[in-house]
């Protein structure tokens, strides 16, 4: 059993909420597992139909009329109890049944059940379900496990972790044994990964070898996956996932499109990408002209880095024998890929949905630019000792220009301070979360109208 926090997402979400709930996100990375979970343990019944393993029940909802025709046929469909306000209905696979997203609107307004729905990214078909009616269905995107969900599955005592946000809060160095002992956790993190079968598999035995059997299992499904839902484009969406982590660690790590077509423009592949990002097994992170907010707006879509969506499956798609590197720390590896692939998927898992790289001949490269509070934020990710040396970042901070207020460096050091540049020992990416603006409160002074 993995904690997730998806599951207090989910709990909370139908404690508040009459609707239904759609998990999205790549295969793999525990969204059927996390409903099950949920509803075994708040429902007296649970229907579960997936649309893949059973195509038959898709129709349930061909023609259908309205609610009430739908819960006959799904009545006689299944021999589970449906009983009033206890029944959670789980839709799985959805992207094989778009007509869900009407069906799904009948079915709330008619109240007498809860509905909660599932489907993988790998497929133009769940664009399709974008567009869903406000206030009957909510989307949430699920991610692998993260950094601090992967310390609950090793073991990691939350009086630690609870000790360590206490120490980023502060600005206090780490103890030196615990720091030693989270960077191997870390390290571990990085070869092991964040999909839930790999976790398993390293839980039960400690076999890095059965790990790896497990991404390569899921990597050899993504690969069927792009065969299966994209005929006309799939040799070039699989040459792009295919390329990742070579270009990942080449010098700039930039994603050359000459690379997979000499002849290639990038307009031509673009697609490509996207699909790649929206099947959730790629993280574009794109270059920014200028280092100021919105960054959106200055961004460039031929200029991006391309991550995988796991840092484990990276790992796994490298030579053989560098996890044992990886995890003795040996210096002989260039861990720069890997650094900073984890540090993309940490960030994109805390709401940081738009991730960017600031590249310039004149100013060097960051690599990392996100907006905090509505305020540029950038973060360096160093992988090795020289740590301190990063003339990209210091000539943006040093920019009246840019008004930065602050900087982070992710490096193997413990905490300390020099200007504006707050150096953290990498782990503590775990805490780095988008602010929350649910709670912001505006009160309207009126008073000299009167």
């Amino acid at each position: 059993m993995l904690r997730r926090k998806i599951s207090t997402f989910i709990e909370h979400f139908y404690k508040v909420n009459k609707g239904a709930l759609l998990l999205t996100g790549a295969r793999q990375t525990g969204k059927t597992y996390s409903v099950r979970e949920f509803a075994n343990e708040n429902f007296k019944s649970f229907i579960e139909i997936n649309f893949v393993e059973s195509p038959e029940a898709i129709e349930i909802f061909s023609n259908a009329k309205n609610s009430s025709d739908i819960l006959l046929r799904l009545s006689a469909y299944t021999n589970k109890p449906l009983l009033k306000d206890e029944t959670l209905i789980f839709f799985d696979e959805v992207q094989k049944c778009p007509e869900i997203v009407t069906a799904i609107k009948f079915l709330v307004d008619d109240g007498r059940y809860r509905y909660i729905l599932s489907g993988s990214l790998l497929g133009v078909e769940l664009n399709n379900l974008r567009s869903v009616p406000v206030g009957y269905m909510d989307i949430k995107d699920m991610y692998p496990l993260d950094l601090e969900e992967f310390m609950w599955a090793v073991g990691i005592n939350q009086d630690i972790i609870s000790k360590l946000k206490e120490t980023w809060e502060k600005g206090d160095p780490v103890d030196e044994f615990v720091h030693k002992k989270m960077m191997e956790v870390f390290r571990l993190y990085l070869i092991v990964g964040g999909m839930p079968a790999a976790v398993m598999s390293y839980k039960q035995n400690n076999n890095l070898q059965d790990v790896m059997e497990s991404q390569r299992e899921i990597i050899r499904l993504y690969r069927k996956d792009i065969s299966q839902y994209d005929q006309q484009r799939q040799l070039r969406i699989k040459d792009a996932f295919d390329l990742i982590p070579s270009e990942l660690n080449s010098k700039n790590k930039r994603f050359f499109i000459k690379n997979l077509n000499e002849k290639a423009r990038s307009e031509m592949y673009e697609n490509e990408f996207l699909w790649l990002k929206d099947a959730g097994v790629a993280i574009p992170v794109y270059n920014i002209e200028e280092p100021k907010s919105p960054l959106k707006l200055a961004s460039s879509r031929n200029l991006f880095k391309l991550f995988s969506n796991d840092v484990g499956l990276l790992s796994c798609q490298y030579a053989d024998g560098i996890q044992l590197k990886i995890l003795m720390g040996n210096d002989s590896i260039n861990y720069g890929a890997v650094y900073e692939n984890v540090v993309a998927q940490e960030l994109l898992a805390h709401g940081f949905e738009n991730l960017f790289y600031y590249n310039s001949k004149k100013m060097g490269e960051v690599d990392f630019v996100t907006e905090h509070n509505g305020k540029v934020f950038p973060i360096e990710v160093k992988s090795g000792k020289d740590y301190a040396r990063h003339r990209a970042l210091n000539n943006i901070l040093d920019c009246k220009e840019y008004d930065i207020p602050a900087a982070i460096v992710l490096c193997n050091d413990n905490t300390s301070q020099k200007g504006k540049v707050k150096y953290l020992p990498v782990y503590m990416m775990m805490f780095i979360h988008k602010e929350n603006f649910t709670n912001v409160t505006f009160s309207l002074d009126l008073s000299g109208l009167n």
